[in-house]
C-alpha cells in the first residue's frame, strides 16, 4: 500500500511539474513576464511633463503716480519716491540711522518690478553698506520720504537735508525741480 501511494503521488508531483515548465499560448513564467514569444499589445504611452510655472515676481514694485507736481515714480503703494542729490552714482550717501530714518530705502528682495509708464531697462539694484538691496532708476538709488502718508503726497520735494536736497523723479528718471 506505501508503495502504491508513494507511486501515485510522485505522478502528481511529476503532472504539477511538467504543467508549470510547458510554454504554452499567453501564460506566464514564474516570473510574472510573458514568454519570449508574446508581443507587447501596445505601446507604451508617455505623457509630457506640463512646462514648469514662471516664477512669481517678488522684486518692488516701481510705478507711476500723480502728484501736484505732475506723473512721477511711486512705490507699489503709491507713494512717492525720490532721489538725493548727493549720491555719488549708484551709492546711497543716507547710511546715517537719522538719514534712513527720514529717508528710508525703497529696498526689494528680488529683481524690482517695472509697472506701465516705467521703463524696465533703467530699473536696478545696488547694495546698501549694511547688505540690503536697495531700488535704483536710471543710476539712482531711490527713497521714500517719512512725511508722504499717502499716494499723490510729494512734501519732500525739494527738501535740503543731509547735504543735499531731494526730488521726485519722472518717468524719464530725471528729478523733477
Amino acid at each position: 500500500m506505501h508503495s502504491r501511494l508513494f507511486l501515485t503521488g510522485g505522478l502528481v508531483a511529476a503532472a504539477f511539474i511538467a504543467a508549470a515548465c510547458s510554454p504554452t499560448t499567453g501564460s506566464t513564467n514564474p516570473y510574472g513576464a510573458p514568454p519570449p514569444s508574446a508581443a507587447p499589445s501596445a505601446a507604451p504611452v508617455v505623457v509630457p511633463s506640463p512646462p514648469p510655472a514662471a516664477p512669481a515676481a517678488t522684486g518692488t514694485a516701481i510705478n507711476i503716480g500723480s502728484t501736484k507736481l505732475g506723473q512721477v515714480l511711486v512705490d507699489s503703494n503709491g507713494l512717492t519716491v525720490y532721489l538725493f542729490l548727493g549720491d555719488k552714482g549708484t551709492a546711497s550717501s543716507c547710511n546715517s540711522t537719522s538719514c534712513m530714518q527720514y529717508w528710508p530705502p525703497v529696498l526689494t528682495t528680488g529683481a524690482p518690478q517695472a509697472g506701465t509708464g516705467v521703463t524696465a531697462s533703467l530699473l536696478s539694484t545696488t547694495a546698501r553698506a549694511d547688505g540690503t538691496t536697495q531700488v535704483t532708476y536710471a543710476g539712482h538709488p531711490l527713497y521714500r520720504f517719512i512725511n508722504d502718508k499717502a499716494a499723490g503726497e510729494a512734501t519732500g520735494q525739494g527738501v535740503n537735508a543731509f547735504g543735499a536736497p531731494w526730488y521726485v523723479v519722472s518717468p524719464s528718471g530725471a528729478p523733477i525741480g
